[in-house]
C-alpha cells in the first residue's frame, strides 16, 4: 500500500498558504492512489523536545545498553524515523522564517537525522526510494530570477538535508508574496491558484 507522509508546519492552521496547498497535494495525491495511506504529522501539535544529553547518548549508545532515561528522550526520534521509513511519498508544507525554517522544523530533522539509522559513518543516506516535496510559503517573492533569490537558504537546505539521508528526488515549490494575501490585496484562494497546477503535478507523479 502506498504511503503518503505529510508535515504541517505552520501555526497559522486555517490562515496558512502552506497548510491549504499541503490539504491540496493530499487531495491530489489520493486520486492516484486511491487506496493509499496518509500520515498526517503536524508539528504544532506535537511536543518536540529539543536534542539533550540522554537523546545524544540514546543515539550513539546501543539499544541494549540504553538506560530508562535513554529511551525516553529517543523516543520521539524512533516515532518520527519509523513515520519516515513508512512513506514512499513526503510533502512537508511549511513557512519561511529569516530566510529559512521554523524552529520546529529544524527541531523535527535533528530528530529523524541519527547515525546508523537514516544515514551511516560514511554519510550515505538510507531512506532511498522516496520522494519528497517540499511546500515553502514566503512573505516575499524569493524565487529564480528575482531581487531577492540569494537569500533564499531554506530551498537549499531543505534539498541537502533530505538528500543526506537519501531522500533525492526532492521538489521545491516556492510559493512566494503571501503578503499580498495578508494585505488583503488577494484572496488565499486566488493566490494559491496558480501554484496548484504545478503542485498537482508533482503529487500525481
Amino acid at each position: 500500500m502506498p504511503t503518503l507522509l505529510a508535515i504541517e508546519v505552520s501555526p497559522r492552521f486555517d490562515y496558512s498558504v502552506s497548510r491549504k496547498l499541503t490539504s491540496k497535494f493530499i487531495e491530489d495525491w489520493k486520486t492516484v492512489h486511491p487506496d493509499g495511506k496518509v500520515i498526517v504529522r503536524d508539528l504544532m501539535k506535537t511536543e518536540l523536545p529539543w536534542v539533550d544529553l540522554p537523546w545524544i547518548g540514546g543515539s550513539f549508545t546501543p539499544v541494549e545498553q540504553h538506560s530508562e532515561e535513554m529511551k525516553k528522550a529517543i523516543r520521539v526520534s524512533d516515532d518520527l524515523i519509523a513515520e519516515l521509513k513508512a512513506a514512499d511519498d513526503i510533502v512537508i508544507g511549511t513557512p519561511m522564517y529569516n530566510f529559512l525554517i521554523p524552529a520546529i522544523l529544524k527541531a523535527y530533522i535533528d530528530h529523524v537525522v541519527r547515525v546508523g539509522i537514516t544515514f551511516t559513518m560514511n554519510y550515505e543516506g538510507l531512506l532511498t526510494g522516496k520522494k519528497a516535496t517540499v511546500i515553502i510559503a514566503s512573505g516575499s517573492d524569493f524565487g529564480p530570477g528575482t531581487k531577492y533569490e540569494s537569500a533564499n537558504v531554506a530551498s537549499s537546505y531543505m534539498r541537502q538535508i533530505l538528500g543526506f539521508i537519501g531522500i533525492v528526488d526532492v521538489k521545491i515549490v516556492l510559493a512566494g508574496g503571501t503578503l499580498a494575501v495578508d494585505m488583503g490585496q488577494k484572496s488565499l484562494d486566488d493566490f494559491i491558484a496558480p501554484i496548484e497546477s504545478g503542485l498537482s503535478a508533482s503529487a500525481r507523479a
